[in-house]
């Protein structure tokens, strides 16, 4: 008789009763009389013992022919087994065949990454991308649930924008009927004209750069969240910052300590991103870096390998403030004190993952928001509903950007931010 249809991961609360699990085949063996079959259902995995003198001939026969990622339906009697994954398994009465898979190409024998990436819709259900999944997807929740609770207002952003957030070099075009659009940057400039209106606002989707980049760390497309908020400060955006890193690392460590010990990270590392954040100028950071060893001279940007040298420095991220005005976004609002500086700040991630947020203090004054467009030779009409802002009750605001990937690569302990995404997007990749 066919059990209640239960979740491998509430399998606990229905110990001795008879349940139906329906799954696919992860893997299988048997011995003899005896037939283990793994099923996954999604949230875990139970191993199904198969009796041959409990069972009719037909659905021992079944259960024998079953392949690797066959769909099945299985019913049984929840045991308690210490051994057991999940500390329980299924003793089956009856086996549903759902769909017989073919031959099944990702095998547990190792295989290449490019082959892994060409198979990456059915990589998903390997155990170890479906525990980055969860973890992504608790990390996004975490975001979502520290703005909300916070009074921030989500306000979408589009994707087709007519000009650039972080530079022309890296637009991605595309035919707008009569005239161009370009792939969204970022929701920035579109997150500021929210917070004038509701104070606090974040927008979350995905962004697209046309980097020519290889870097372990780079994705043609990927998804960030950006808060922005009305009258803050450089300052005030970096505690916001601090607590909101702080609160997304500890919720995974909380709720996903079984997928960050799968990949087997090491936990006590990621126990230690509480605040405070250590905070080091720009200027202090080039001292830093030519202390240990490095080129670098005042009014250069950071590169990977410069952040690497800083952030392995401390044991949390590390936050770099007051950049040189001349390698930062036209928006950016100059140091009073130091006009050759602006009030921005890069947060970088620990062991080596480069840099998870951009953020700064953002210019409210219209005549010199005009005068940083022509510097950077960007056209003023694009802009025009942007300088609005500033004409119509502008005031001081701040905000900054989280990237996902990176975040998730960095929690996870993983070496390349292609296993944080579903479906990446890289230079050389746009199949599947």
């Amino acid at each position: 008789m066919a059990g209640e249809h239960v979740y491998v991961e509430n399998l606990g609360q229905y110990d001795g009763r008879a349940v139906t699990v329906k799954g696919w085949i992860y893997h299988k063996r048997s011995s003899g009389k005896i037939q283990f079959l793994v099923v996954r259902d999604g949230t875990g995995i139970v191993q199904c013992v198969v009796l041959k003198n409990e069972v009719s001939e037909e659905i021992f026969a079944l259960a024998q022919r079953l392949t690797q990622e066959s769909a099945v339906e299985v019913t049984g009697t929840v045991r308690s087994d210490k051994r057991a994954p999940g500390g329980y398994e299924l003793t089956l009465t009856g086996v549903n065949l759902v769909h017989l898979a073919e031959e099944y190409p990702i095998t547990p024998k190792e295989h290449g990454v490019e082959f892994l990436m060409d198979h990456r819709h059915l990589w998903l259900r390997s155990r170890r991308q479906h525990a980055v999944l969860r973890i992504r997807s608790t990390l996004i929740k975490a975001c979502r649930d520290f703005l909300d609770d916070r009074g921030f207002i989500l306000v979408d952003s589009p994707i087709l924008t007519p000009a650039a957030v972080e530079g022309t070099t890296t637009l991605f075009e595309t035919d707008y009927f009569d005239t161009k659009a370009y792939l969204s940057q970022s929701g920035q400039l579109y997150s500021e004209a929210a917070a004038m209106a509701v104070g606090k606002a974040y927008c979350f989707g995905p962004t697209f750069r046309a980097e020519k980049s290889k870097t372990r760390r780079h994705l043609m497309e990927f998804w960030m969240i950006e808060p922005e908020v009305a009258f803050a400060t450089s300052e005030t955006n970096m505690d916001l910052q601090e607590q909101f890193v702080s609160y997304i690392v500890q919720t995974v460590l909380e709720q996903r300590k079984p997928e960050l010990e799968l990949l087997e990270r090491e936990l006590s590392k990621l126990d230690a991103v509480r605040p405070p954040f250590p905070r080091i100028s720009y200027d202090e950071a080039v001292e830093r870096l030519q202390q240990a060893g490095s080129d670098i001279i005042w009014g250069e940007d950071l590169g990977g390998d410069d952040e690497t040298v800083l952030a392995n420095q401390f044991d949390r991220p590390v936050m770099v403030y007051n950049y040189p005005t001349a390698i930062k976004a036209f928006y950016m609002q100059p140091n009073p004190e130091r006009p050759e500086v602006v009030l921005c700040n890069d947060m970088l991630a620990p062991e080596g993952y480069g840099e998870i947020i951009g953020g700064g203090q953002r210019i409210h004054d219209y005549d010199l928001l005009r005068q940083r467009l022509s510097e950077h030779n960007l056209p003023e009409e694009p802009y025009r509903w942007y300088l609005d802002l500033r004409r119509y009750g502008s005031v001081p605001h701040a905000g900054f950007g989280m990237g996902i990937e990176r975040t998730v690569a960095w929690i996870c302990g993983l070496q390349h931010v292609r296993e944080t995404i579903p479906f990446a997007r890289m230079l050389n990749r746009i199949y599947p």
